[in-house]
């Protein structure tokens, strides 16, 4: 297998599982808000098969082609909920979209939690260069440079997927959230609003997809500059 290969399969794995948390955070979430829709649909697991059965093209196909002939997945995924439940507890449902970002947070933060660990033992050391597969250097065999391989993809992938959703335009989970800065009555009119102007999904991916550059590079350079204190990557 090239490395080019076993890179991409490499990166396809963390977004398998990322996604996979992230999904059933949101459907856990919602489980605990009161709505069971997802949980009737088999989301509230960390078993990735509901998830993929759900959205086979966006879990499994896109996800897995783009990694393995761009070396970087591009994918989605979604757990249902009741829109009337979301219209009734607007509180909760923002609750729920918050879950799927948070749920990537932790993994940065365990994937953080372990690099800083490791370099700290004198395991890890910063590397002359950075990239999303790259964030840490070693010269203590094959195995631990796969798994700091892993840990750099899982950090910095997360990292992608938790500032990306937190973007306020609709589908994205930060247009369900930014309701908690609304009163009622404006809440309910937003929601009627994006659920019923189906072409504000595709206008809200455009503009994220223009915003998320220049939003993520400073995040990302300052996040992996906390990983060796003292060093500054730019």
């Amino acid at each position: 297998m090239s490395p080019d290969i076993a890179t991409g399969l490499a990166f396809f794995a963390v977004f398998l599982f990322s996604t996979t948390l992230h999904e059933a955070a949101h459907a856990w979430a919602a489980l605990r808000g009161g709505d069971p829709t997802a949980y009737h649909g088999g989301q509230v697991s960390l078993d990735p098969i509901p998830h993929m059965r759900r959205e086979p093209f966006g879990m499994v196909i896109l996800p897995l082609l783009t990694s393995v002939t761009m070396g970087w997945p591009m994918g989605y995924a979604s757990a249902p909920y009741d829109p009337r439940w979301a219209l009734r507890y607007p509180r909760r449902a923002a609750l729920m979209a918050l879950a799927g970002p948070a749920a990537n947070l932790l993994i940065v933060l365990l994937c953080f939690a372990a690099m800083r660990g490791l370099a700290a033992s004198g395991t890890f050391f910063p590397p002359e260069s950075v990239n999303f597969g790259q964030l840490t250097a070693t010269n203590a065999g094959q195995t631990w440079s796969t798994i700091g391989h892993f840990l750099s993809i899982g950090f910095s992938l997360n990292l992608l997927l938790f500032v990306f959703n937190l973007l306020p335009f609709p589908p994205l989970d930060g247009s369900a959230a930014i309701t908690l800065l609304m009163t009622r009555r404006m809440t309910t009119r937003y929601q009627m609003w994006v659920w019923g102007t189906p072409i504000l999904g595709f206008v809200g991916i455009f503009a994220a997809w223009q915003l998320f550059p220049p939003v993520f590079g400073p995040v990302f350079r300052i996040a992996i500059n906390l990983i060796y204190p003292g060093v500054t990557y730019g």
